[in-house]
């Protein structure tokens, strides 16, 4: 994405940009089969929250990942600060990732990665100290792209939000 917002190439084969209104069922869609094949104990309040694309877009800067074809193949909540509606973990001056999901059939192609960098980048354009984020334990191939960006755990903000049911904290500091 460049400075100002606008789309930019983050490989030949997609463009990172804002979403769009008429992106909102789709990213709904992709988000809950991405979250949907990776865990097992979806509530259907956080079902409805990962599909209520219109409900996050009116607070946070949501960043998508589209194809050639115009195809959307992923999406990500960027989270401004701890003073956000959809702030979860984010400490004084951080700002942080939520409901990153790329489309099953685009898993592997970088999408995850370029969407994640274009947070990384606006979180360093608006002058955040680092970025934070949560994933789940069993949730290796995020652990190992964020690890590979310079993000490292932070064992004392990890969340159990159920009983042996834990999300990870991960942080990077600029």
């Amino acid at each position: 994405m460049s400075p100002d917002g606008s789309a930019a190439p983050a490989t030949a084969a997609f463009t990172i940009r804002p979403i769009l209104p008429s992106d909102y069922p789709a990213v709904g869609r992709i988000t809950l089969d991405a979250y949907e094949r990776n865990r097992d104990d979806l509530d259907d309040e956080y079902r409805q929250e990962l599909q209520d694309v219109a409900a996050r877009a009116g607070v946070c800067p949501v960043l998508v990942a589209v194809g050639g074809a115009g195809t959307l193949l992923g999406a990500v909540t960027y989270v401004p600060g701890p003073d956000n509606p959809m702030s979860e973990l984010e400490k004084d001056g951080e700002a942080g990732i939520r409901m990153l999901a790329v489309d099953p059939a685009a898993q592997g192609l970088g999408v995850g990665r370029a969407l994640t960098l274009a947070c990384l980048e606006r979180a360093r354009r608006d002058g955040r100290s680092g970025m934070a984020l949560y994933t789940r334990p069993a949730n290796i191939p995020s652990q190992r792209l964020y690890e590979s960006l310079g993000f490292v755990r932070d064992e004392g903000r990890d969340w159990q939000y159920a009983r042996g049911r834990w999300l990870w904290a991960f942080q990077l500091r600029f």
